[in-house]
């Protein structure tokens, strides 16, 4: 128990990845004696409260009111879901260079009003998961003399390495001509986003960053939440002095009770999720069902809001708005999922396999991984045949040499826990 209680700030990404995984460290401070708070975009409002925490708004965009920026972003996603179906590479023209466009501007917005909630709530440690920099952080830890840590939710290739892949690319992990093809036409159709944002550096007194680099490594401490068991081999390892391995952030969640299925209740059980980025995408939902419907398991399907959408649902198929996933993974055989970092990390900590469907961002990468050291299956979300999907689904459950090679990486993952592996060092810089 530390002397005195602490705050600890934590400014996630609007979205619900970085936003639980948060939730976890958070948690593991709050064991420790510590007080921890949430810094929030108005679209997340209600998401830490809901788990005990204080929160303070930061409007990241012009404010609108909530029925109106819930409606922006759902038609942004479905919009783009012609696009889920391409390459990472041919993703760069389209979701990826709209999405920058929308990360500059949150950097921008932010900077009217994070400086006044910084100096409210006057936090002695600031924790920043996001990809691109808040210059109100830099200057309030370094006129306060308070230390701030960058968290890396997403796949570790978001540290650069020549060695790896870069950050979306969704290349192998030997693949060079793909990783330079990548880099190359993401810094050409980058650059005036880029430039735009190096202005805007300028004017908050801060350094230009290099094109294609919209963040920097935190000189006091960056947690990784990627697991070490499926790390990259870089050129430059990473200095563990500033760099820690989380080995995934599962946070604690309230527990589930798997409902009684009409057809085989006694089967392997399934959980299929695509989160709130794929859950508009109910065309391949529903592909999905069909094709479970004729194996003998269970399914759970995470279908968000849209619920109304699906008439009739398979004997062995049950579907829910939302799930207290990590309790559900615990008990699921398998999973099926977009390669978000909570799905990925949370199959990966309980040791269940999964075939990963990637849609976006780091989705390509967590998918090539996952395939490449063995943890799991990569398919193209859209371009599979029903045999093909089943053969994939026997594989899943059993194949024994991947089972095993999960259990250890799981084991691993469980000795480490990293929201209380990152709430003690959180608590270190403290001393």
């Amino acid at each position: 128990m530390p002397d005195s209680k602490k705050t600890i700030a934590f400014f996630p990404e609007a979205a619900f990845g970085p936003a639980l995984n948060s939730v976890g460290i958070a948690q593991a401070c709050e064991k420790l004696g510590h007080k921890a708070v949430f810094l929030t975009d108005p679209g997340m409002q209600g998401v830490y409260s809901g788990y005990g925490f204080d929160e303070y708004t930061v409007n990241m965009s012009e404010p609108m009111p909530p029925e109106e920026m819930a409606k922006y972003w759902t038609d942004f996603i479905n919009g783009h879901i012609p696009n889920f179906d391409l390459t990472a590479y041919e993703q760069i023209d389209n979701y990826v260079k709209e999405c920058w466009e929308a990360i500059v501007e949150t950097a921008v917005w932010a900077e009217k009003e994070l400086p006044g909630v910084l100096e409210k709530v006057s936090p002695d440690i600031v924790c920043v998961d996001n990809v691109i920099l808040f210059p109100a952080i830099k200057r309030y830890a370094r006129e306060n003399n308070k230390p701030w840590v960058r968290v890396i939710s997403c796949s570790e290739n978001e540290i650069p390495d020549p060695q790896i892949p870069p950050h979306l690319s969704g290349c192998g992990e030997n693949d060079s001509e793909c990783f330079s093809a990548y880099q190359n036409h993401f810094n050409e159709v980058i650059q005036p986003i880029h430039d735009r944002f190096n202005a805007f550096l300028a004017e908050c007194g801060e350094a230009a960053y290099p094109v294609g680099e919209f963040f920097e490594a935190s000189p006091y401490m960056n947690l990784l939440l990627y697991p070490e068991p499926v790390k990259f081999n870089r050129a430059t390892p990473l200095d563990p002095g500033q760099f820690q391995y989380l080995e995934g952030c599962v946070r604690d969640e309230e527990a589930y009770e798997v409902p009684q299925f009409k057809a085989h209740n006694d089967a392997p059980l399934l959980y299929v999720s695509f989160g709130s980025l794929g859950s508009g995408d109910t065309g391949l939902l529903k592909r999905l069902m069909d094709v479970v419907s004729t194996m003998p398991v269970r399914a759970l399907f995470n279908v968000g809001d849209y619920e109304s959408e699906y008439d009739t649902v398979p004997d062995n198929v049950q579907i829910a708005s939302w799930y207290p996933q990590p309790s559900v993974i615990s008990q699921a055989d398998a999973v099926i999922h977009h390669g978000g970092n909570n799905s990925f990390n949370e199959c990966l900590y309980f040791g269940k396999p999964a075939i990963i469907m990637p849609y976006v961002w780091d989705g390509h990468d967590n998918a090539k991984r996952v395939a490449e050291t063995g943890h799991g299956h990569h398919l193209h979300r859209n371009h599979w045949k029903p045999k093909e999907l089943r053969a994939t689904i026997e594989s899943m459950l059993s194949n024994k040499a991947m089972q095993e090679r999960l259990a250890t990486t799981s084991a691993h993952m469980r000795s480490e826990h990293g929201p209380t592996k990152a709430a003690a060092i959180l608590s270190g810089l403290l001393d």
